[in-house]
């Protein structure tokens, strides 16, 4: 199987790219993220996931090792094919998936084409207990951040006690604040405050949200 091919950009597609190597062009379908770091006529190295199937033969491109585990990882979800995983890391970064599924938030998801509400809510609730990381053994440990620049992969860490942070998170999505947004906020008292009981954290959450820190 190919795992990495390096060589210089020949065609960037809607949702693919041509990498020449040595002469041989290899079409390997990408996200648009990873897609958008790309430049035509410059050498790039992208590791890559090889999918056989009866009826055809796919590369799968991807910018870090970071967005291929999460790639190996959805792809594990039923309804999830190749195709739809890439469209999921079109719109997400392996930094916001992380959060998404912490979150349980469905709705990041169905941002994505060819994810619904059922498969969304697939999604978050088979991964919810799973952490995706850069593979230790790997060679290409730094990620890019949104800003184009290199940064350490930053694994978001879930709330310390599950059961007090599903109480205040929804108490929170019932006052009307996103899922998301709630999360950050509990993920941060909780971990201060470890010990508080639930009205104590709903408390201090809603204090998190009006000084805009979390």
């Amino acid at each position: 199987m190919i795992a990495k091919l390096r060589g210089i950009i020949d065609t960037i597609g809607e949702d693919y790219c041509i990498i020449d190597v040595n002469g041989v062009g290899y079409l390997v379908a990408a996200s648009a993220k990873t897609l958008g770091k790309l430049v035509v006529g410059t050498e790039t190295t992208l590791l890559t996931e090889t999918v056989v199937r009866e009826d055809s033969i796919s590369l799968f491109g991807f910018a870090d090792a970071w967005e291929k585990e999460w790639f190996n990882t959805l792809t594990k979800v039923q309804g999830v094919g190749a195709k739809v995983c890439l469209s999921i890391l079109s719109v997400l970064t392996p930094v916001q998936l992380s959060q998404a599924i912490g979150a349980q938030d469905k709705t990041s998801f169905c941002r994505a084409s060819g994810v619904g509400p059922k498969l969304a809510a697939r999604i978050v609730t088979e991964l919810k207990d799973k952490i995706v990381t850069v593979p230790v053994n790997s060679n290409n440990t730094d990620v890019l951040n949104d800003t184009g620049t290199t940064a350490a992969p930053i694994i978001p860490s879930a709330p310390a006690d599950y059961s007090k942070s599903d109480d205040v998170i929804s108490a929170l999505v019932n006052l009307g604040y996103q899922r998301l947004e709630a999360y950050h906020a509990v993920s941060r008292v909780i971990a201060e405050n470890p010990d508080a009981n639930v009205p104590t954290l709903i408390r201090l959450s809603l204090k998190e949200f009006a000084n805009k820190e979390f």
